[in-house]
């Protein structure tokens, strides 16, 4: 295919959240992503269609401009300025009559959308989706042109109010810009259910609930209700139906609600019911979903169709206790900035590592994100209803309660957002405010709820509400708070930070608890630990969570959040100038306290599944003395060395066991726990490795192979091993990486100059580190090896996938469309 050549092709998507409508559906969901060219800086006549682009950077969607500066720079150091985006695009001849939307699932900060030289909206707030009817600005089978000019200035201010967002802060939200998030574009027929985009064009979408439960029986009532507008010059008769599949996509149900009359120009909502046996119910950990696709027909006729994904649960929120398909399950897991963010890419990842990450927290023990301060994207919110990870999900607010404009700002915020995502089953918790809220506030808060959302089974609430007689939750951040009323859990904490690389004082690059700078004039301890104490400190702090867990009185905690899930480029207080106070680095490769959760959180309220993990390595120098601590559910936990026994630790806060002083010798140590009874529950043990010798890469990416799109990316692991393939758990060897075919490198994280980032030589840290390589648009053969001083180097081959492409003339509707 030629430069020159405009030709429109088809891609078969490859992302999980995107689903592909059945062949002949009349409803088409065309994926907007590829071929869109970039220009950083203003260029004035960029709205024109005729402006001359040839120039630009070719770029795939999501792509946030500014990429090159996620964790490079600190947060209040990100690029900020104008950036556009343009990109030639045709419709099929066949759709001229029908109607087209444009969907945008948000633009950071601002983004002003011309659509054939004619400008169509301004979109400000930085943090929502939104979309516009472009259906008479198209040219069906002509060539089009969208221009997009975005501002991610910190000072941004809402045009006609002259006032700044209150979550356009420094702090906690990473200013990734431009286009980090999805675009699509939607045909329907004249007579539709619209879009959940209430920016702009002011409409609601498809609501899905159940009601009724029967749990242990597998039943409950589905209900189905579609907001439908006739915008033909008709009068339209129509039946609404809907059919529901389980996710063998099995129809397990399907029924039909009455006929409805909608006159030229009319909406209305119509809905539908059924009871439905057999149901498998959404739970932690246990991401079952159904796809609800609601129909409608025209003398039998199927004029319009829209698939959702969704999955069913009761919740209840009641004495204290968040109550999950008629069992008490006390929150644990991570309060996460939304940004969610991997080096050198910002948030725009693809799907399949948007599930890889939340899996990980779920892995870990978590039931429970809490997303901080904005919304998160529609990417990471499928991704939770995936793996099983329930939701608490912001609107957008900084620290404090606002008047005025950025109040209305907010509720704006909130109101989207839940139309948008209402239909998503693992978002349990609406969040107004990261600070409390007035009472007035909170109570229109709640009516935003209960107008858009109101059997959908979630809580509307915001942090300190303690007093509250409107919100449905609360909690504080750092202190225990219990109920017999409403639920309180916890909203952030153990806010401690600590670097991957600093094992202890005794390893590489000996690092002793506490030290780095000042942080306000004052020591830094709490944000310089090293994984020994970050580990230990995890468990202090979430014991005293546990112990007032539900079972232990009339009025008991609902448990809390951990902050943060994964190292991220916003607010720092350490020696680097990134947050680590996660339980996963950057590149999601966990440190210690991901596996001290994952002893103490495998259960609902109680353990429930015995573990140990003992903290730490075993590779240390000859007379080395040091105290070794266990994480372990169990009464007693005893210690053996080289099969030599060591006695029973010392218990504190619940789980932690402490050894003091034990000498290190090369071979085994191993941690049993027992019951009270003096039976064994578990058991951990750790190897000496031996000296480096190797290099090994391990490759990570999506189930369905490495897609030549110009935005897949693989993660690459590499470590340094022993001569038996062990990894060398104090190994900081440099390594080069040479990269050849097609194939974009983004890198990896480590502590150094400029972190690393984009670097093709860089230090595993404690014997692993890991690398990001994105696909080009052409498929091909990548070969990327890594070699370092006095080790066997090693060398991965990967194959990107060529996409399905045809012209329009073998145009295939179960598939989605880019222009070449």
């Amino acid at each position: 295919m030629t430069k020159n050549l405009r030709a429109l092709v088809i891609i078969i998507t490859f992302l999980l959240p995107a689903f592909v409508y059945a062949a002949g559906s009349p409803r088409i969901k065309y994926n907007f992503n590829l071929s869109w060219k970039l220009n950083v800086g203003d260029a004035p006549g960029a709205d024109q269609p005729g402006y001359d682009d040839s120039g630009w950077k070719a770029v795939t969607l999501p792509h946030a401009w500014n990429e090159d500066s996620a964790f490079k720079v600190s947060i209040d150091q990100h690029p900020t300025g104008i950036a556009w985006y343009r990109k030639h695009f045709k419709l099929p001849a066949t759709d001229a009559g029908k109607k087209v939307f444009i969907e945008f699932e948000g633009v950071r900060q601002a983004a002003e959308i011309y659509i054939n030289g004619q400008g169509i909206g301004m979109h400000e707030n930085g943090v929502m989706a939104f979309g516009f009817d472009i259906t008479t600005l198209l040219k069906p089978g002509a060539d089009n042109v969208i221009a997009v000019k975005t501002d991610n200035s910190w000072e941004y201010r809402e045009k006609a109010t002259n006032t700044k967002f209150q979550w356009s802060d420094k702090n906690f939200n990473a200013n990734y810009g431009g286009l980090s998030k999805n675009v699509w574009l939607h045909v329907t027929d004249k007579l539709y259910q619209t879009l959940p985009l209430y920016a702009f064009l002011k409409t609601s979408g498809v609501y899905i609930y159940a009601n009724n439960f029967d749990i242990t029986g597998g039943k409950a009532t589905i209900n189905a209700q579609s907001e439908v507008k006739n915008d033909a010059d008709a009068v339209k008769m129509f039946q609404y139906e809907v059919e529901i599949k389980d996710l063998d996509g099995k129809i397990v149900k399907t029924f039909a609600g009455e006929a409805t009359m909608l006159k030229p120009g009319e909406s209305k909502t119509v809905k539908a019911m059924a009871e439905v046996t057999g149901l498998k119910f959404w739970s932690w950990g246990y991401g079952y979903l159904y796809t609800v696709t609601t129909r409608l027909k025209v003398n039998g006729a199927v004029v319009d169709e829209v698939p959702t994904i969704t999955g069913f649960r009761k919740v209840e929120y009641k004495d204290g206790m968040v109550y999950l398909n008629n069992r008490v399950l006390m929150m644990h897991g991570y309060a996460q900035r939304s940004s969610n963010e991997w080096p050198a890419i910002g948030l725009s990842v693809p799907a399949w590592l948007s599930d890889y990450s939340n899996g990980l927290a779920v892995e870990s023990g978590g039931n429970l994100v809490r997303w901080m301060h904005i919304t998160p994207w529609k990417q990471d919110i499928e991704s939770c209803d995936r793996v099983g990870l329930i939701e608490a999900m912001p609107a957008g607010d900084a620290e404090k309660d606002v008047e005025g404009t950025r109040w209305t700002q907010r509720t704006q915020v909130m109101r989207d957002a839940i139309i948008y995502n209402r239909n998503n089953p693992s978002i349990f918790f609406y969040e107004c405010g990261n600070e409390s809220i007035s009472e007035p506030h909170m109570a229109e808060m709640k009516a935003i709820k209960y107008q858009y959302d109101p059997y959908g089974g979630r809580a509307i609430g915001s942090r300190e509400m303690l007093d509250s007689k409107e919100a449905e939750y609360g909690g504080e951040m750092l202190y225990i708070n219990k109920s017999a009323h409403i639920p309180m859990w916890a909203m952030e904490y153990s806010r401690d930070e600590g670097l991957r690389k600093y094992w202890d004082e005794f390893s590489p690059p000996y690092h002793k608890d506490g030290d780095g700078p000042l942080y306000r004039n004052a020591p830094a301890t709490d944000y310089n630990r090293n994984q020994d104490s970050h580990a230990i400190e995890d468990v202090k702090r979430w014991y005293e969570y546990y112990k007032e867990r539900p079972g232990t009185g009339k009025r008991v905690s609902s448990g809390g959040v951990n902050i943060i899930w994964s190292d991220s480029n916003t607010h720092f207080r350490g020696s680097e100038n990134y947050r680590r106070s996660g339980e996963v680095d950057a590149l999601r490769i966990a440190k210690d306290g991901f596996y001290a959760h994952q002893v103490m959180w495998d259960g609902w309220v109680d353990v429930e599944k015995p573990r140990v993990h003992i903290i730490g390595h075993w590779n240390y120098k000859a007379g080395t003395t040091k105290n070794i601590y266990v994480v372990a559910s169990g009464e007693k936990v005893e210690l053996w060395v080289n099969n030599k026994s060591l006695g029973f630790g010392q218990r504190s806060n619940g789980f932690l066991f402490t050894f003091d002083n034990v000498k290190w010798e090369p071979g085994t140590i191993k941690a049993v726990s027992y019951n009270a009874a003096g039976k064994q529950l578990a058991q951990d043990e750790i190897k000496t490795a031996g000296e480096p010798a190797a290099i090994k890469l391990i490759s990570m990416q999506s189930p369905t192979g490495f897609k030549a799109d110009g935005a897949d990316l693989a993660l690459v692991q590499f470590e340094v091993v022993d001569a038996q393939g062990n990894r060398c758990p104090t190994a900081m060897n440099m390594v080069n990486f040479k990269l050849n075919g097609e194939a974009e490198w983004r890198g990896g994280l480590a502590q150094g100059p400029d972190n690393y980032i984009l670097a093709k030589l860089l230090p595993a840290e404690n014997g692993v580190n890991r690398v990001l390589i994105r696909s080009t648009t052409k498929a091909g053969k990548i070969v990327l090896t890594a070699s370092a001083d006095g080790l066997k180097s090693a060398s991965l081959t990967l194959n990107t996938l060529p996409v399905t492409v045809m012209e329009w003339f073998g145009f295939n509707r179960s598939g989605y469309w880019f222009k070449a």
